[in-house]
């Protein structure tokens, strides 16, 4: 075992080493290269040191270096160095993190991060946390909060009778709403089809003077942070108007809830401690490993409500039970990492990781703009949307630059046309990085 560990990581740090210099997409050498593990089951054991020389001999060329610091697609961040050899150690553990009595250490350090994290975010004191496998299940446990709270007042028990003849629920989204919004309602039972949507402005906002008018039995999703331009919806507004009348405001943060801990960047999330959910993630600009998610609900009490159960052999204690917030009872340490990320930047660290990824936005815009290329969006946050002079020409820009190598950014479809998107979400991008996509921007515009 210690042989095959020692091994396994030595080729990890070989890895990683070698990310800065390496092609951030595989070639199509190294993508024929996972043939290789095509075959039968074999009818023997094998030799597991056999077993990991294959997998980094065939299975390394062919990631895509999201680790590495020129990966600008799809929000994806890196990987901390302290949470990325908490994992490991973590790994070691083999915890159950269900419940106190499976792992103490890792219920106490998911209880912690849950307190510093509602501290960083300038949340309302007392605000409950699930630490789960992203942004759709964290807002799956927002949405079925709000289900829990807004039917109990009706007077309806949902987790016992189900929706079968509830009182019904209305949902009102902006026009930009995230899938990863729509999913959670489909599976809460409340429909993607039947949402009431809100006009959105040219940046993606919703527009709060268009919201239909509101009751208890309704609950609003908003955006703090669109996924195309980094806007954000107009959230206290949006809270004041849910509050006159008893609805419950949702907030899908994935990525932009976190600006929230800068104080450069703050005042674009006013309002935001009194909605009554939030979704976030943590393998985003958090930079923990994969997979990584945290809900928030501002009342403790219908994250429980909604999420809790009890079985005679199950073993509660007085302390908080981490099972009683997410839809899984078994499950890794997720709230490790979070807490190895939180306690190795500080608030110090934290705020510079998030104003730097700002930063390189800003300048890779200014810098596309010198050469001609439109910048879509206003440039509030991580996010920069560019047009080459059309969506065909924008389209082979794309292909030459994934081909070319340097960096990886993608497409995406904003309102008719259909731009690059680049997304600046991780700890190891430099100033250097970003000097460097710019030259090979610049070849594939000249």
């Amino acid at each position: 075992m210690q042989e095959l560990l020692d091994d396994a990581a030595r080729r990890a740090i070989r890895y990683l080493r070698d990310l800065p210099e390496r092609r951030v997409f595989p070639d199509d050498e190294a993508l024929a290269g996972l043939e290789g593990f095509e075959g039968d089951l074999p009818a023997e054991p094998s030799d597991p040191a056999e077993v990991l020389e294959k997998l980094d001999r065939l299975g390394s060329p062919a990631t895509v270096a999201t680790c590495g610091p020129r990966y600008f697609g799809f929000v994806i961040g890196g990987v901390l160095p302290a949470p990325m050899a908490a994992s490991w150690l973590a790994g070691a553990w083999d915890q159950n993190a269900g419940m106190v009595t499976g792992s103490p250490v890792a219920a106490r350090l998911e209880e912690i991060a849950e307190r510093w994290l509602v501290e960083l975010l300038a949340l309302t004191p007392g605000t409950g946390a699930a630490f789960t496998t992203g942004a759709t299940a964290a807002n799956l446990c927002g949405i079925v909060a709000a289900r829990h709270a807004l039917l109990a007042r009706a007077g309806w028990d949902v987790e016992a009778e189900g929706l079968f003849g509830a009182p019904p629920l209305r949902v009102v989204v902006g026009d930009e709403v995230h899938l990863s919004v729509l999913k959670a309602l489909g599976i809460a039972g409340l429909g993607r089809a039947r949402i009431e949507r809100v006009p959105a402005d040219g940046q993606g906002s919703l527009i709060a003077s268009e919201l239909p008018q509101l009751d208890a039995r309704t609950i609003v999703c908003c955006q703090a942070g669109n996924v195309n331009t980094g806007a954000f919806d107009p959230i206290a507004e949006v809270v004041e108007r849910a509050r006159e009348v008893g609805a419950w405001v949702h907030v899908d943060g994935a990525f932009g809830l976190w600006a929230r801990a800068s104080r450069g960047l703050a005042s674009l999330a006013p309002g935001l401690e009194h909605a009554d959910s939030l979704a976030t993630d943590g393998h985003k600009w958090l930079n923990v490993p994969y997979d990584s998610g945290i809900a928030f609900v501002r009342e403790r009490q219908h994250l429980v409500g909604a999420m809790a159960g009890q079985a005679a052999y199950l073993i509660e204690t007085e302390r908080r039970e981490p099972w009683h917030t997410t839809p899984e009872m078994s499950r890794r340490g997720r709230g490790i990492e979070v807490w190895a990320a939180l306690a190795s930047l500080g608030r110090a660290g934290l705020e510079d990781l998030f104003d730097r990824c700002c930063r390189h936005a800003q300048r890779f815009a200014e810098g596309a703009r010198d050469l001609g290329v439109q910048v879509l969006n206003e440039v509030v946050l991580n996010q920069v949307l560019l047009d080459f002079g059309g969506d065909e020409a924008t389209a082979r820009a794309i292909e030459a630059l994934q081909r070319e190598g340097t960096l990886w950014a993608g497409g995406t479809s904003w309102q008719g046309r259909a731009p690059m998107r680049v997304s600046f979400s991780s700890w190891a991008t430099s100033d250097a990085d970003v000097e460097r996509s710019l030259d090979a921007l610049r070849r594939i515009v000249v």
